[in-house]
């Protein structure tokens, strides 16, 4: 599998494990907390072959940067929950982190 592929699906699935995680009300209900467990096994599964072809300094920053920013646009859609301006500024620094490390870096493999 493509490294770049893996990451985006080990994103993707460590954002539905978080999400769930709220849902499952401290694994009190079984579907969420199913989906708890599913997504986090997807989610570092994939990063452990995203770890073959990219380091895994420049894997991990993009994974948690990236997770942020989607845990937080999907927290506010599911959940209601605000987001201040520091915290958009914030999030948008690290948006320019991760474009810059992808952008600009010779450790990232283009």
């Amino acid at each position: 599998m493509n490294g770049w592929l893996a990451l985006g699906i080990s994103i993707v699935a460590e954002v539905v494990g978080t999400s769930a995680l709220k849902a499952s009300e401290g694994f009190t209900r079984l579907w969420p907390s199913v989906l708890v467990v599913a997504g986090y096994a997807v989610a570092f599964y994939c990063l452990s072959l995203v770890l073959r072809t990219i380091p895994v300094g420049v894997a991990y920053a993009i994974w948690s940067g990236l997770g942020i920013v989607l845990i937080t646009v999907v927290a506010f859609v599911l959940y209601g929950q605000k987001i201040d301006l520091a915290g958009l500024i914030g999030m948008g620094l690290i948006v320019a982190g991760v474009l810059v490390l992808n952008l600009f870096s010779r450790a990232t493999p283009h």
